[in-house]
């Protein structure tokens, strides 16, 4: 996610300098021609009128693209927001009700009952980082538009980064991440740890019933993060969108010779390329914009967060724990916080 608020030039530059280039050649490639070849009796000019039509058009359906884009993005946003709130609850179910209240014949030690609650705790952090790296596994070749696209290493995070195998001991570690969904079976050796405790008698059956119900949240946290990953945006509006923005590009300059050549002066027809450039430009950024918010868990500039998210519910649930040796929050790389 780019958290700067004004967008960097050379950021811009990264993925508009290619547009640019094109969109200059091929303004000068009609100017030139409509110059060179109207004392020749050839009139290369369209009539205004209706490509404004056509910019109007355009304009509209890209509205309804970037809108539902971005109501994509959102969904992931306020899901992730709920993983922060479920694993919050989690840790402070798991401190509260495990507990030797229910058990006075056989009670834990103090230290026997901590690591209790440093298990289920840890489980869950191991749980949102699978689910952020099952999530992150894309195929980043298929998106063209896109030139700049931060790497993370998706086998088992960046340095510094958290990783799944810091929570787990090394055998669970290895059992879990080789199945085909490591959070899904994450979140059921938790259910089966709470049966554990309640046969043990940690547990009453109200406290195993309030926090079986957190799974269960977390189950549906992770079903609606899956549902935005593997429902690509409707292919039927993003390609057309394409190409509606491509035509409205090609035939511009058409129409814009004509206006300027109206002005009469030296060399008016020429201003024709860079206002051609500029509308050209303002309506591919439209669409890329509109485009790199479709996908939020792809490792894009535009994306959520997760690494970050994953490692601030790290420090919250530690020192629910009493931890004090945590470790530092994520930083922004180039402005952009992964």
């Amino acid at each position: 996610m780019y958290v700067r608020r004004n967008i960097r030039a050379g950021l811009i530059l990264q993925f508009a300098w290619r547009n640019l280039i094109g969109f200059t050649f091929w303004s000068l490639l009609v100017t030139g021609c409509y110059c060179y070849l109207l004392p020749r009796g050839i009139d290369i000019r369209l009539p205004f009128l209706p490509l404004s039509t056509i910019g109007i058009a355009v304009a509209f359906y890209m509205g309804f693209k970037n809108s539902q884009s971005y109501d994509r993005f959102w969904e992931a946003r306020k899901t992730w927001g709920g993983i922060v709130n479920n694993s919050r609850t989690w840790a402070s179910q798991v401190s509260g009700y495990v507990s030797n209240h229910f058990n006075p014949s056989a009670p834990l030690t103090a230290a026997a009952l901590k690591d209790k609650h440093r298990e289920l705790i840890y489980r869950q952090l191991a749980w949102l980082n699978a689910l952020r790296l099952q999530l992150r596994r894309t195929t980043i070749h298929d998106r063209h538009n896109i030139s700049y696209v931060p790497h993370v290493q998706l086998s088992d995070g960046k340095p510094g980064e958290p990783l799944v195998s810091t929570f787990l001991p090394d055998n669970e570690c290895r059992q879990v991440m080789s199945q085909g969904s490591p959070p899904a079976q994450l979140l059921h050796r938790q259910s089966l740890a709470l049966q554990q405790l309640f046969d043990a008698g940690l547990l009453d059956s109200f406290r195993h019933l309030d926090l079986m119900q957190t799974i269960r949240e977390c189950y549906n946290l992770q079903g609606a993060c899956e549902r935005i990953k593997n429902t690509p945006f409707p292919r039927q509006y993003a390609y057309f969108s394409t190409i509606f923005v491509w035509i409205f590009i090609l035939l511009l300059p058409f129409g814009l010779v004509g206006e300027f050549s109206k002005l009469g002066t030296g060399g008016s027809t020429w201003l024709a390329v860079p206002f051609s450039v500029l509308i050209s430009w303002i309506f591919a950024t439209i669409e890329v914009v509109g485009d790199n918010s479709e996908d939020p868990f792809e490792n894009y500039v535009n994306d959520v967060p997760m690494t970050a998210i994953c490692r601030n519910i790290e420090i919250d649930l530690r020192e629910m724990l009493g931890e004090t040796d945590l470790p530092p929050r994520i930083q922004p790389f180039n402005d952009i916080l992964l």
